[in-house]
């Protein structure tokens, strides 16, 4: 049988080098090792899927309608909404999510300001000015235009904060439990300026 040639390797080490012998065939198996190895880091990478549903109703399959409305404005209608839970009665402290479908083309900016003056008004100077600017930018990275038929989806959950959707995937992830019950207070809160649209949402008759 034909022997293979040993191969040599060189190593220096200072003004020494030091002269190895290594076998073709082991050579061979570390080399199929390391492709072996690449590959499959390969196909994880090609195949991972995304830690969040790029569906809102994915991610909280037991949810079911608590109640719906139309916000007008001047008699003309901006969004629908809907109110989701997988509590009934309704639980503000349980995971759910608020559905809006717009009827109107508004950018993203004024989404963005709509809610900020609301949280505002809600918290009557409860939060610092720089946490309110950092809402904003959280809320201005969430958010994006809409037309109409576009919808918007928020989902509370409790310890984690809220997640935003759109009808085709996740915007944006906001771990801030406390800009969560900020943000979806402007429909739920008592106080909130749309009083018949909070208690159709609510399911109340």
């Amino acid at each position: 049988m034909r022997e293979e040639p040993m191969l040599f390797s060189f190593y220096f080490i200072g003004d020494k080098h030091l002269l190895t012998l290594i076998d073709p065939h082991l050579l061979s198996a570390c080399l199929k090792s390391i492709l072996s190895s690449t590959l499959c880091i390969l196909t994880a990478l090609l195949f991972v899927t995304p830690s969040h549903a790029a569906s809102w109703e994915k991610e909280f399959p037991q949810a079911q309608l608590i109640g719906s409305g139309e916000f007008r404005w001047f008699g003309l209608s901006i969004y629908s909404a809907k109110l989701w839970s997988a509590q009934k009665p309704f639980d503000i402290n349980a995971a759910f999510a608020l559905e809006l479908t717009y009827h109107r083309k508004i950018s993203r900016q004024q989404l963005v300001k709509t809610s900020m003056d609301e949280i505002k008004r809600l918290s009557n100077g409860r939060y610092p000015s720089d946490k309110l600017q950092h809402w904003e930018t959280e809320l201005s990275d969430a958010f994006t235009d809409v037309s109409n038929g576009d919808k918007l989806i928020g989902v509370f959950l409790p310890g984690r904060g809220c997640y935003f959707y759109n009808q085709k995937s996740l915007l944006a992830e906001i771990p801030d439990q406390e800009l969560a019950q900020a943000f979806f207070g402007i429909w739920l809160d008592k106080r909130s300026k749309d009083s018949e649209l909070r208690t159709q949402l609510l399911g109340r008759p």
